[in-house]
């Protein structure tokens, strides 16, 4: 058995020509089995060996019909290889030869050689391990990305006038027990603000347990909220869910603009009656909770488009509070990039003391389209290229920053000068300030699509001064449209 593995692996690994993979998968806490075209299994990991209770040994240069309790029809694996085609989180209860049965999510995905399929690797989550992995996200001290203790509205950094109307509007609402709604674009902080919330609330010695609605498959989210009971399905146990098991606490239901509509029918009964009832169960259970939603986009258009019920929407934004995205805040712009170099500088060993002017004028210039989070994460790539420097300039931007809205020409006269400040005392003012000009106002104007108007409003000057200025610098604005 031994040497038939080995010889079968070796052969289809060189179909496949990298090796490397396997032993990652070795190391994956999902199952992972790769099969040859024929379905014949090749790889078989350790994880899937304890989903399935089989012996690896036993299992590899088994066709998988052999192995499972499935046909050419029911296995998702022999299904890929027949389609050729991908299949993913497709949910599947089935049984091994041996009798174990298993309630498990499945990804498959055909392997190609160029244009030949040569297997097919499926990536296998035990449907109780996925819903345990999720609540074991939520418990208070076990969260990696932040401390939840330590956010409060004091942290949240900003003095945009709208920016602190928000804050307010939020602190003020911790202390009652309202359903608060945050509506807010991708980045702009809302996770951090329904943090503070919860923190500021008589319920912060409680559990708070955020749940991105838009990340956990469809077909398991009205379990892992709701819960389970054993019958409800096979393979189902009794399992409290997450309004369960927050109950006392603040429950975080991040864009859940992204939640299936019927669902989203069951979350404004529960939350109207205080009540859940765990999928297969007659029992309902009382919870108390205090529910923060956010949305990404402007509820009355989610509505229009239908991914929002117009009836939740007012049953949960009784508070509703608007998070500016950060091009409509740019005066906070420079306190949030000394706050990400403080924070980079001692996780990346660095001495970096400010930006060069150029760097923020560029800045400024950008849309910022993934708001603080890529702000944040512009001037951490940047520091990393900084060497032992202590000031950003624009050749540390990394490559990508080309490839917003601000074009080469722009880039190069406001590196030259960047260049110029910085290497010593041959510094020609006068036409390092000419070039720095020029870059300034062809990254306005290319950023502007050429409108007059909207760039000598942006650059804080007449349209007849922009217009000398292009003229000046002789600007060919068919090339900045």
């Amino acid at each position: 058995m031994a040497e038939s593995k080995t010889h079968m692996e070796g052969q289809f690994l060189q179909e496949l020509g990298n090796a490397d993979y396997l032993a990652i998968f070795d190391s994956f806490s999902d199952g992972v089995i790769v099969t040859n075209s024929d379905g014949v299994i090749v790889y078989y990991n350790r994880a899937m060996s304890r989903i399935d209770e089989l012996d690896p040994d036993t299992v590899i240069s088994s066709r998988v019909t052999d192995v499972y309790d499935l046909d050419n029809s029911t296995s998702l694996i022999m299904q890929c290889l027949t389609k050729r085609e991908p299949i993913i989180d497709e949910p599947i209860y089935y049984r091994t030869r041996m009798g174990k049965f298993a309630n498990t999510i499945h990804n498959v995905m055909p392997i190609f050689n160029k244009k030949k399929m040569v297997g097919a690797i499926c990536f296998i989550r035990d449907y109780h391990a996925l819903a345990d992995t999720i609540a074991s996200m939520h418990v208070p001290g076990k969260d990696h990305q932040f401390d939840s203790a330590s956010v409060t509205f004091e942290k949240i950094i900003g003095k945009d006038r709208a920016f602190i109307d928000a804050i307010n509007s939020a602190r003020m609402a911790a202390s009652t027990p309202s359903p608060v709604m945050l509506f807010g674009e991708t980045g702009t902080g809302k996770e951090l603000f329904a943090r503070a919330i919860h923190n500021h609330s008589s319920r912060s010695t409680k559990n708070y347990t955020p749940v991105n609605c838009a990340a956990i498959p469809e077909n398991l989210l009205e379990g892992i909220l709701f819960g389970t009971s054993k019958g409800a399905f096979t393979g189902a146990v009794d399992k409290a869910g997450l309004f369960e098991t927050t109950s006392n606490g603040t429950i975080f239901l991040d864009e859940i603009n992204s939640m299936p509509m019927g669902l989203q029918s069951k979350i404004l009964r529960s939350i109207q009656e205080r009540l859940v009832r765990r999928v297969g169960a007659l029992k309902e259970i009382e919870i108390n909770l205090k529910i923060i939603s956010s949305v990404n986009k402007d509820p009355h258009t989610a509505i229009a488009e239908q991914t929002l019920r117009s009836d939740l929407f007012y049953r949960l934004g009784v508070v509703f509070i608007h998070i500016v995205p950060l091009r409509e805040r740019m005066e906070d712009l420079e306190l949030l990039i000394t706050h990400f170099i403080n924070k980079h500088n001692s996780r990346l060993y660095k001495n970096v003391m400010k930006i060069s002017d150029n760097v923020m004028e560029l800045l400024k210039l950008y849309n910022w389209p993934g708001n603080i989070r890529e702000l944040e994460h512009v001037v951490e790539g940047a520091m990393n290229s900084v060497g032992t420097g202590e000031v950003i300039r624009v050749n540390h931007l990394q490559t990508h920053f080309s490839n917003w809205s601000v074009k080469d020409r722009a880039l190069n006269l406001l590196r030259r000068s960047d260049d110029q400040f910085s290497g010593g005392s041959n510094i020609n003012l006068i036409k390092n300030k000419s070039d720095h000009e020029e870059g300034i106002i062809t990254a306005s104007l290319l950023e502007n699509k050429g409108n007059i108007t909207r760039t000598a409003r942006s650059l804080g000057i007449s349209r007849q001064l922009l217009y000398y200025k292009i003229k000046k610098f002789n600007i060919n604005r068919d090339s900045v449209k």
